[in-house]
C-alpha cells in the first residue's frame, strides 16, 4: 500500500507589535525543527545589503510582480508606498505539498485575503494580556519614542478589533505556554478528518 504525503498546515499569524509573535514562532520552530517553514514574501523594493533572493524575500521587478499578480499568483498582496509586497501562492503550495507546515506572519487585512484565497488556512491571533501590558512591553524596549509607542498602541487597538475573525486566539502572557498552544493547534489541525491521507495500492 502506498500512502500519500499528508499535506502540511498553513498557519496565518497576526497580532500587534510587541505581542511576541516572532519569539513564539522561534520557539515553535526550535521544537519542531524542519517540520515548519516560514513563508517568504515577494517584494519590488531593492535588496538591502546582505539580503538574498529566495532567502529574506523574492525580489521581483514591478513588471514581474504585476504579471504574477494578474495570473492569481499571490495569496495576498498590497502596495506600501511605491513598492508591492505579496505572498507567492506557489511557494506556500510547495511547502504544504511536501508535508511541512508553513507559517505566514501578516497583518489582519492580509490574513483575511489569504483566507479567501485558500480556505484551508488556519488563522491564529497573538494577543497581549492587556493594552496596558502591551504599553509596558513597548516602553520597556527603549527603542521607540513616546510618540511612536502611542502610534503602535493605536494600531494595536485597530488590529485587536479583528481578533474574533480568527480561528484561534493565543494570549501571550507566558511565551513558553504560548508556543505550546501554537504546537497544540498544529497537532489538532493535522487530525482534522479531511486531512486523512488516501491510501492506494
Amino acid at each position: 500500500m502506498k500512502q500519500e504525503t499528508k499535506r502540511g498546515v498553513l498557519i496565518v499569524l497576526s497580532g500587534p507589535s510587541g505581542t511576541g509573535k516572532g519569539t513564539v514562532c522561534s520557539l515553535v520552530r526550535s521544537h519542531l525543527e524542519d517540520a515548519v517553514r516560514y513563508s517568504i514574501s515577494a517584494t519590488t523594493r531593492q535588496p538591502r545589503a546582505g539580503e538574498e533572493h529566495g532567502r529574506e524575500y523574492f525580489f521581483f521587478s514591478k513588471e514581474e510582480f504585476e504579471a504574477l499578480r494578474d495570473q492569481n499568483g499571490f495569496l495576498e498582496w498590497a502596495q506600501v508606498y511605491d513598492n508591492f509586497y505579496g505572498t507567492p501562492r506557489a511557494f506556500v503550495e510547495d511547502v504544504l505539498a511536501s508535508g511541512k507546515d508553513c507559517i505566514l506572519e501578516i497583518d489582519p487585512q492580509g490574513a483575511l485575503q489569504v483566507r479567501q484565497a485558500m480556505e484551508e488556512a488556519v488563522l491564529v491571533f497573538i494577543a497581549p494580556p492587556s493594552l496596558e501590558e502591551l504599553r509596558s512591553r513597548l516602553t520597556g524596549r527603549g527603542t521607540e519614542a513616546a510618540e511612536e509607542v502611542e502610534k503602535r498602541l493605536s494600531c494595536a487597538e485597530q488590529e485587536l478589533a479583528y481578533r474574533n475573525q480568527y480561528d484561534y486566539i493565543i494570549v501571550n502572557d507566558d511565551v513558553e505556554q504560548a508556543a505550546a498552544k501554537m504546537e497544540a493547534i498544529l497537532l489538532a489541525e493535522k487530525c482534522r478528518s479531511w486531512r486523512d491521507p488516501v491510501s492506494e495500492a
